[in-house]
């Protein structure tokens, strides 16, 4: 049995997977094969219905193998921490398998692995989730364990201090990390957030008060979802959601004001092309400098504002993917999305910079981030961030090739399929599509939409919002000082000792 406490941070920074991962053990080669044909996915139905306390429960039948795998999807995530209290909703979640009012932590683990099954929680940007996954003749006794940790949580003092005591150690060691740290940097310094670890000083200000208000104000099941995937019938799923979760309640209503309004915030590509073209490709050059470090960490982040994942329509009462989703997700393919990608190509293969350069959008409803990461030698840093900027410069004025889109587009939807086919793999695309008010049908429409995408949209997307971002280097300045200056000529280059860094505040210095 395994308790999992995984941490979806503002995971921008794909360093860590590039090096352990795709492109650590794979060959060299000259040119990039043709795609295969394409297979035909089954795409499985999705049978929805909401229980009298608003709770809303999804199953997909899988009858083939003998597994379910559930999750309760709450809409509350890091969005809703601030600097003070950074990491308050990771530590909620992590909490939830420390203890009920009924069992310990210890006892919530033993009687886990007695079933043979795995319990974890997660948190997101915009959500966090509690997942239990068994055999099927084990769901009953399952759901027993499962519903007792995720409506009584007693949060122990003991488990809380434990926590925060790890989550300081976890932080104080990252933040001696190149990669790590530039990630951190740039929750603050260039998405306007928060660390969803949190910090140094907000872990150590977190109580009990806190986390037990958080749960109580956002733990509430007209904001959840019940995700049944596996060998379960529709009828047995729907008694089972009513069993253990029918009793739950919502808190007292509490107006506060007119909430914001997604139409106004997302806009679209052509209301804002010449706004946009009017920045410069890089619009701010932060060094955190860190005196002998074995490496240095070279990124490129920018807030798009307006490329969110969803339009929100107030007659539907749902979102529909905006005109941005797509076109975005195929660029990305297109850039750093793979082994074959432009940036791997150009850093790993060519220049052997790195053991691997990777971009990534990390979507929530009304915006969203993107980043470019990559590690290599401090000597070779200012170049690898000029070879960057090359190549974003490359995706907006330079055409793109058929094969190339072709090929690209293959791997998404080969990537799709594949998910499409494993229950930890359809939980996450459900998942996503509740935590974007999207409609189940949805999960038949990706395929088309991402062949559907054209080489116009693409350039347009990144034309109207990838200027203007940030390139962020973490390693031994000394020693890239001089070839940073002389290759960005024109920009104000600004410095800061890794030692001397508060998240905590907006110019990311202590002691102002």
């Amino acid at each position: 049995m395994k308790i999992k406490n995984q941490t979806a941070t503002n995971s921008l920074f794909v360093i860590a997977s590039i090096i352990c991962g795709f492109v650590l053990n794979a060959p060299a080669q000259e040119s990039v094969p043709a795609p295969g044909p394409p297979r035909s996915v089954n795409i499985p139905a999705v049978k929805e219905f909401k229980l009298k306390n608003g709770l809303t429960v999804a199953v997909v039948e899988r009858p083939n193998i003998p597994l379910v795998s559930v999750r309760l999807m709450i809409n509350s995530g890091s969005v809703l921490d601030d600097i003070e209290n950074a990491g308050l909703a990771q530590m909620t979640a992590s909490l939830l398998t420390k203890g009920t009012i009924t069992r310990t932590a210890t006892q919530i683990a033993n009687q886990v692995e007695f079933l043979g099954g795995s319990i974890s929680s997660n948190t997101g940007l915009d959500d966090s989730s509690l997942s239990i996954s068994v055999t099927s003749d084990k769901l009953v006794p399952a759901m027993t364990v499962f519903s007792d940790v995720a409506l009584k949580p007693s949060f122990p003092l003991a488990e809380i201090d434990l926590a925060k005591s790890q989550t300081s150690d976890e932080l104080t060691y990252n933040l001696t990390q190149p990669g790590f740290l530039a990630n951190y940097v740039a929750s603050v310094y260039s998405l306007y957030g928060t660390p969803a670890d949190g910090t140094p000083q907000s872990i150590k200000s977190l109580n009990r008060k806190m986390i037990t208000d958080f749960y109580r104000e956002n733990y509430v099941p007209e904001s959840a979802t019940l995700l049944f995937i596996g060998d379960i019938d529709s009828q047995t799923a729907f008694s089972l959601a009513t069993r253990y979760f029918g009793s739950w309640r919502n808190p007292p209503k509490v107006d506060e004001g007119a909430g914001m309004s997604f139409t106004e915030s997302t806009g679209s590509m052509s209301s804002r092309k010449r706004t946009e073209a009017e920045k410069p490709l890089v619009q701010r050059i932060l060094v955190i400098d860190l005196p002998k470090s074995g490496q240095a960490a070279v990124a490129y982040v920018k807030h798009l504002q307006f490329a969110g994942r969803i339009v929100w329509d107030d007659d539907k009462k749902r979102g529909d993917y905006s005109e941005n989703y797509f076109p975005a997700l195929v660029m990305n393919s297109i850039l750093g999305g793979g082994y074959s990608s432009r940036l791997n190509q150009e850093i790993r293969i060519k220049r052997g910079l790195s053991y691997g350069a990777a971009s990534s959008i990390r979507w929530r409803a009304y915006d969203s981030h993107f980043s470019v990461g990559t590690q290599t030698k401090n000597e070779s840093a200012s170049e690898v961030a000029e070879l960057v900027t090359i190549e974003l410069k490359k995706l907006m004025l330079d055409d793109i090739l058929l094969n190339e889109l072709a090929s690209r587009k293959a791997v998404l939807t080969g990537n799709y399929g594949r998910n499409i086919e494993t229950n930890s793999g359809l939980v996450a695309l459900v998942s996503d599509l509740y935590s974007d008010w999207q409609p189940a049908t949805e999960l038949n429409n990706y395929t088309n939409k991402v062949n559907s995408v054209s080489i116009k949209q693409i350039k347009d997307f990144a034309s109207s919002n990838l200027l203007g971002g940030d390139i962020i280097i973490v390693g031994d300045y000394a020693k890239f000082k001089d070839d940073l200056a002389k290759r960005f000529q024109n920009i104000t280059i600004d410095v800061i000792k890794a030692d001397e860094i508060d998240l905590s505040k907006d110019n990311l210095r202590k002691g102002n």
